[in-house]
C-alpha cells in the first residue's frame, strides 16, 4: 500500500534540490505548497539538499580557531579566503562538500563544531542579509550533508506506523490500546529502524519535521486499518516550540480522521533530556486542553521522569523495559518497580508495564497491581496491526 498522506498534509519538498531558493514552498500541504492554516514553518518545512558547486560561509567562535582552520585549509589544497566579518568562506566544486567536511572535522574539535555556524550557497547566489538566520552549527550542516536520504523519505512519504498492543494485565486477551511505532522505507522497500531516523534527525537538526511527520504517519495509518482502540501516539518535547502553532496540523488530523479526541493518549518520550520541564508542561497542558490524555514513558530510567510525575500529572506512567527485564529474578529491580507502582497506585495514575517478554514477568506484574502490560510475550510491533495474541495462561 502506498504510504503517501492521505488524509492530512505531507512534508514536500520543491523539485530544485538546491539551498537557498524560496524555501517557503516546502511547507507541509496536501499539493506541496504551503497549507496557508497558521502551522508552524519550521515543523511543516524541509531544507533543501546540500548540493555544488557553490561557497561555505563559516563563522568560528575565535580568532585563533578561524587561523587554525584557515592554515588547516590552504595547506590541503581548498580554495578559501578570510573575510571582514571575520570569517571563512570556502569555494567547492561538484561533489566535494563531503570531502570538505571531513577535512573541518580533522581541523577542530567537536566543541568547535557545535559553535561555528555555516551555510552553504549554491552557485551563482551571493549570501544576502536574510541567508544569516538560515545558518546552523557546522556539526548539524555536516549531518545534514549526510542525510539526504532522510530528506527524501520525508519528503516522498516514504514513512509507515508499525503497532503494538497494550493489553490489560489481568486479561491479557482484551486490547486497551495501541500504541504507533515509526518505521522508514527506503528505496528498495526495507524498513528503516526508528533509532537511525530519529538520530540522523537530531544530528542534522531534523527533529521537529521528523516527529511532526512520525505523528502524522502514526494518524493515517491508524485509520487506514481500522484502529478502534485507544491509540498512543509518541512525541519528543525539544520538537515542539509552541504548541499552538507546532502541534496545529497533528490536532487538525486527528480531528479530520473522525477518531474521538479522548482516545489518543500522547506519549513523552526522552524525558531524560527534558532540560525546559515548564516549556514541556505547556505541550502537556496544550494536549489536555484538545482532550487528549498523556503517558510519561520509561520511568524508572533516570531521575528526571521521577521528578516530572508532580509537575506534568500523567493519565499512564510506563515502566522502563530495562527495568522489568527479568524483575521476577532480580530483588533491587523488583523493589523499584514495585515502589513506581504503588506509587502511581496512590496517585491514581493508570500504569503500563512494557517490555515484557516471559510469562512470569507476566505473572509479577500482574500480582502486583498493574493496570495494562506490553510487549514481545503479547504480541511483537507488526503492521496491519496484531490481531493474533500470544495470550499466556492465567494462574
Amino acid at each position: 500500500p502506498s504510504v503517501g498522506w492521505q488524509i492530512t498534509d505531507k512534508l514536500a519538498r520543491k523539485p530544485e534540490h538546491r539551498v537557498g531558493v524560496d524555501e517557503k514552498r516546502g511547507r507541509m500541504s496536501e499539493n506541496g505548497m504551503d497549507s496557508g492554516r497558521g502551522g508552524c514553518a519550521r515543523c511543516e518545512r524541509l531544507p533543501e539538499k546540500l548540493l555544488g558547486p557553490g561557497r561555505l560561509h563559516l563563522w568560528l567562535p575565535l580568532g585563533h580557531t578561524l587561523s587554525k582552520t584557515y592554515d588547516h585549509l590552504s595547506s590541503n589544497g581548498w580554495r578559501c579566503e578570510k573575510t571582514k566579518d571575520p570569517a571563512i568562506v570556502v569555494r567547492i566544486e561538484e561533489a566535494r562538500l563531503s570531502d570538505l567536511f571531513a577535512a573541518l572535522s580533522e581541523a577542530l574539535t567537536s566543541r568547535e563544531m557545535d559553535d561555528t555556524r555555516a551555510l552553504f550557497k549554491p552557485y551563482p547566489d551571493e549570501l544576502a542579509i536574510s541567508d544569516i538566520p538560515r545558518a546552523r552549527s557546522l556539526s548539524q550542516l555536516s549531518s545534514l550533508g549526510r542525510s539526504s536520504w532522510l530528506l527524501d523519505m520525508l519528503s516522498e512519504g516514504r514513512l509507515t506506523s508499525f503497532f503494538q498492543p497494550i493489553v490489560r494485565a489481568a486479561a491479557p486477551s482484551e486490547v486497551f490500546a495501541q500504541e504507533c511505532l515509526l518505521r522508514g522505507i527506503d528505496r528498495k522497500g526495507n524498513f528503516v529502524p526508528p533509532g537511525r531516523i530519529f538520530g540522523a534527525a537530531k544530528a542534522s537538526d531534523l527533529l521537529f519535521q521528523t516527529d511532526l511527520a512520525a505523528r502524522l504517519t502514526a494518524i493515517r495509518d491508524a485509520l487506514r486499518h481500522g484502529v478502534d482502540s485507544n491509540l498512543f501516539v509518541n512525541f519528543t518535547s525539544t520538537s515542539v516550540y509552541d504548541p499552538v502553532f507546532c502541534l496545529r496540523s497533528t490536532v487538525q488530523a486527528i480531528e479530520r480522521s473522525g477518531m474521538p479526541n479522548g482516545n489518543v493518549v500522547f506519549e513523552v518520550t526522552e524525558t531524560e533530556e527534558v532540560a525546559d520541564t515548564e516549556h514541556l508542561k505547556n505541550v502537556v497542558d496544550y494536549y489536555r486542553e484538545k482532550g487528549f490524555k498523556v503517558a510519561l514513558d520509561d520511568m524508572g530510567s533516570g531521575y528526571s521522569s521521577l521528578n516530572l510525575i508532580h509537575r506534568l500529572r500523567p493519565d499512564f506512567m510506563k515502566l522502563d523495559m530495562q527495568l522489568i527485564r527479568g524483575v521476577d529474578q532480580d530483588p533491587y529491580k523488583a523493589v523499584v518497580a514495585s515502589k513506581i507502582l504503588e506509587m502511581a497506585q496512590g496517585l491514581g495514575v493508570e500504569t503500563i508495564v512494557e517490555g515484557v517478554e516471559t510469562e512470569e514477568e507476566l505473572a509479577w506484574a500482574r500480582e502486583r497491581g498493574a493496570t495494562f502490560v506490553q510487549g514481545f510475550l503479547i504480541a511483537k510491533p507488526a503492521s496491519p496491526p496484531p490481531t493474533d495474541l500470544a495470550v499466556p495462561s492465567l494462574r
